[in-house]
C-alpha cells in the first residue's frame, strides 16, 4: 500500500478506451454522417467520454507519480480521476447542445467535481486501521517465555 503504482494495469484498457471512444467518433462523424437523432447523440455522450478517460488515464497516472500524496494513489483513485475528465467533457458538450455553457458553468462544473473528489480522498485518508492483534500477541508471547 505504500508504494507506487505501476503504469502496466492501466495499459490496455487505456488503450482500449481512447480507440473505441476516439475511433467510435470518427465513425458517427464523418464516415456514417449520422444525423444528430437521439441515439446518435447519447452515443456521441458514450464515445466521447470514453475517448476523453482513456486519454485521460496516463495524465493522471503521471500527475499521480510526479505529485505524490500521502497515502499514494491507488489504482481506484487514478481510474476514478480519470473518469471525472471524461464525465466533466461529455457533460459539457451536453449542455454546449442547449446553449448553456459559459465560463460560469465551466468553472462552476470544474469546481464541483475537483470538491467531490478532494472529500472523497479526505475520507480515504481518514480511515483509521487497527494494527494487527495476531503481530502484537506473538511479540508479547515471545518475551514472556521463561528463560
Amino acid at each position: 500500500m505504500g508504494e507506487q503504482t505501476s503504469f502496466r494495469p492501466f495499459v490496455l484498457s487505456s488503450i482500449f478506451l481512447f480507440l473505441i471512444g476516439w475511433g467510435g467518433l470518427i465513425l458517427i462523424i464523418f464516415v456514417f454522417n449520422v444525423p444528430p437523432l437521439v441515439w446518435a447523440r447519447w452515443g456521441f455522450y458514450v464515445l466521447g467520454m470514453m475517448g476523453l478517460t482513456g486519454t485521460a488515464l496516463p495524465i493522471v497516472y503521471f500527475l499521480h507519480r510526479r505529485f505524490p500524496s500521502d497515502p499514494p494513489a491507488e489504482s481506484g483513485v487514478i481510474v476514478r480521476q480519470a473518469l471525472w475528465v471524461g464525465i466533466y467533457g461529455a457533460t459539457l458538450a451536453w449542455l454546449q447542445l442547449g446553449g448553456l455553457v459559459t465560463i460560469y458553468i465551466v468553472l462552476g462544473l470544474a469546481g464541483g467535481l475537483i470538491l467531490a473528489e478532494f472529500l472523497i480522498r479526505l475520507r480515504e485518508r481518514s480511515r483509521w486501521k487497527p494494527p494487527n492483534p495476531r503481530s502484537r500477541i506473538s511479540t508479547h508471547e515471545t518475551h514472556d517465555q521463561p528463560s
